[in-house]
């Protein structure tokens, strides 16, 4: 009667429990995991377990496993095998492929107009200087021929000189001049690559307006960059021809002008030593094939020779 009594009472005791000490009870209820010999019965080994213990271990298992072949295919070449995935080697001879035939393709166009003004000289013809075949579509420009720039009117004569005289567009070079010129530490560590091999023809002359040096090269020469930057300038004026203007570190500003053919866009990256245009003698201010070149170091024009060798 007592062993019945106490049965009965553990079963009360079981339904009045509730459901999660319930489960919690069947996942701490420990188990035995016997290893037995098939032939003679005899006990190899046992495991006391609990279903808590085999989640565990499961979770332990699966996480190990996850992390090995994660681990297996981000520091090893395994990667390369996933459908869609490039190795970084192989971006980086891509890109270097496409810079080499953009460079192929500009100097091609370069090429095409040289042979194109040999056959106009040839055939008595005028030479192609006023478009840039390598940046301009000559389709999207508008022939005006009845345009005469040397007549200019009384009214925009007076709109010239008002606009001259203002005070936000003058070079005051009285409180300036002790600064032109003058040769700036901050940048004379730079190392400068020489824009064109050359004999400079005309020195830096800020007080005759002439802010920059001449230099003097064999016919299509190519223009360097002579510093890494960004091309904020790529263009025509009827001044200075084909322009073409870099922007660099320590708001310093390399400028070159009177080329024949412009082979960088406005916004390219350029390196030191790019070649960004062919030496040429487009423009008014000009006199013969030469490449102007100006340094200017926050708003102040620099001697070129201070900084580079040129011949």
């Amino acid at each position: 009667m007592p062993v019945k009594n106490k049965t009965a009472s553990g079963r009360q005791m079981e339904e009045h429990k509730s459901p999660a000490q319930r489960v919690l009870k069947q996942l701490t209820n420990k188990y035995r995991l016997v290893v037995m010999n098939d032939e003679t019965f005899e006990e190899v080994s046992s495991f006391r377990l609990s279903r808590v213990n085999i989640y565990i271990l499961l979770s332990t298992i699966i996480v190990i496993i996850v992390t090995f072949i994660t681990s297996a295919i981000v520091f090893t070449p395994l990667k390369e095998y996933i459908p869609g995935y490039a190795s970084t080697s192989n971006k980086r001879e891509l890109i270097s492929l496409r810079m080499k035939t953009d460079s192929m393709e500009m100097a091609v166009k370069a090429h095409d107009l040289y042979v194109a003004n040999l056959e106009n000289i040839i055939n008595n013809g005028q030479p192609i200087e006023k478009i840039d075949t390598a940046v301009i579509d000559a389709s999207t420009v508008h022939q005006f021929d009845s345009i005469d720039l040397k007549k200019i009117s009384p009214m925009e004569s007076k709109m010239r000189d008002n606009v001259e005289n203002e005070s936000s567009f003058m070079l005051n070079l009285d409180l300036a001049k002790d600064q032109i010129g003058k040769k700036f530490s901050s940048i004379a560590e730079f190392h400068f690559f020489q824009p064109v091999k050359g004999y400079v023809t005309a020195p830096f002359a800020p007080k005759e307006d002439h802010y920059g040096v001449d230099i003097v090269a064999p016919e299509n020469e190519a223009i360097k960059a002579t510093l890494d930057g960004v091309v904020v300038l790529s263009s025509w004026t009827t001044e200075t021809g084909y322009v073409i203007a870099i922007q660099h570190s320590n708001n310093l500003i390399s400028l070159y002008k009177h080329n024949s053919v412009l082979l960088k866009k406005e916004g390219a990256y350029v390196k030191a030593g790019d070649v960004i245009a062919i030496i040429g003698n487009s423009g008014e201010q000009t006199s013969g094939p030469h490449l102007h070149f100006e340094l200017w170091y926050k708003g102040l024009p620099l001697n070129p020779q201070d900084y580079i060798v040129f011949n």
